[in-house]
């Protein structure tokens, strides 16, 4: 599914992962192969003035960002409900703000839970955990669209 209805594939370059949630959004890159994601910030919403998406421009600019991949979450059933609807309307401002950079949506289900798993494993608790579970989910779902993608993109780049 792509925010701009482009099937066009970018080839090398940075990605960015994106958990958007309603008091937070969290961001991931990913290296320039594109194979790894890393957590890089945690903006604050800013439904009223757009800062958040502002603020993600300039990152896809500075960061030479090709593809934007948003965090669709569907439910366990797999349907489209009220926070998968924000998700996409999120998606299509971000896109109308980055253009030409594509948005794309990956399936995010359960990644806040893996990341705040994975996080209280390593000791992270709390407020320290609140930080930066959003990140860390954002890097969940950059890190398994690129896995999804693995051979396609590899064999695009070559």
């Amino acid at each position: 599914m792509n925010a701009q209805g482009s099937g066009h594939r970018p080839g090398p370059g940075r990605r960015l992962g994106i958990d958007v949630g309603a008091v937070r959004v969290g961001v991931a890159l990913s290296d320039p192969a594109p194979m790894l994601a890393t957590p890089l910030v945690t903006l604050q919403r800013d439904a009223e003035g757009g800062g958040d998406l502002g603020r993600l421009a300039e990152i896809v600019t500075e960061n030479e960002v090709v593809e934007v991949v948003v965090g669709m979450p569907r439910t366990l059933a797999g349907r489209h409900g009220p926070a998968a609807e924000a998700a996409e309307s999120y998606g299509t401002a971000l896109a109308e703000r980055i253009a030409p950079v594509p948005v794309v949506y990956s399936d995010e289900r359960l990644t806040t839970v893996t990341a705040s798993r994975m996080l209280s494993k390593r000791g992270v608790r709390g407020k320290k955990q609140r930080a930066v579970v959003d990140q860390a989910a954002a890097v969940e779902i950059l890190q398994a669209w690129l896995d999804s993608r693995g051979n396609t993109t590899r064999e695009e780049l070559s």
